[in-house]
Formats: structure tokens, sequence, C-alpha cells
């Protein structure tokens, strides 16, 4: 896993999720793309981008908010953000702004990132169920 800073401490612990570094890779993924089509306008670019880059963000924000219901709204919300994501890309597809192989490269990497995270937010239920959570 490629180490984005050397400064640790425990608020930074999800950059050691596999799920957050895979969905890093998968805005650069998009990043990369979207900013090579000309064709595409302005506001669709932006779009695509803030749902691919807000994945990331949101597994950040719910870790470091050190409680587990909110960490696992956030998961939920980085789920939301995975699917507008998918659409969108779907739509890019469809309309020929990318290619199918394009295409099946942001899916088989968002398909990954979507079962880490489903299985992340199901071990998260079941230590809130279990009261096993721990903040430290």
């Amino acid at each position: 896993m490629k180490e984005h800073t050397k400064l640790r401490n425990i608020n930074r612990g999800y950059m050691k999720l596999e799920v957050w570094a895979r969905s890093i890779e998968m805005y650069q993924l998009i990043f990369s793309m979207i900013f090579k089509i000309p064709k595409i306008d302005f506001k669709l670019r932006a779009q695509i981008a803030d749902a691919a880059q807000s994945v990331s963000s949101n597994i950040a924000e719910g870790y470091s908010r050190r409680s587990i219901k909110e960490y696992i709204q956030f998961l939920y919300i980085a789920l939301g953000s995975l699917s507008e994501t998918l659409t969108s890309s779907v739509g890019l597809k469809e309309v020929g702004l990318i290619s199918e192989k394009q295409f099946e490269e942001i899916d088989k990497l968002h398909y990954e990132v979507e079962n880490k995270l489903l299985r992340l937010v199901d071990s998260l239920e079941k230590k809130k169920r279990d009261g096993s959570w721990s903040t430290s």
C-alpha cells in the first residue's frame, strides 16, 4: 500500500485501511480519465470527480469522528458516492465519452472498493451490536 505521509497518530488510522487506499486509487483513475475528455462539460466533470473523491473523504471523516454510529453513517454516505460514481461512469460510456475498456477498468476497481466497504460496514455493525467497539 502506498504511504501518503510519514506522520501518524490515532486520527490518521484510516490511512491503514485498504478500502481507503483503493478508493484513492479509484479517484485517481477517474480523475485521469475525465480530464482527458475534451467534450465533457465542466459541471459534469466536476460532479464525477467530486463523487469519486467523496468516497475516500467520507471513509476518513467517519473514522475520525471516533463514534461508531457516525463512522457507520459516513460509510453509508461513501457507498452512496460510490453509486453516484458508477452511475456517472455508465452514462459516460453510454454516450461514448469513455470506451468500454475504460469503463471496465473503473467498474472493476469500483466493485472492489464497494465490496470492501460493505464488509467494513458489516464488521462495524457487528461491533456496534455486541458492544466491542473501542475508540482507542
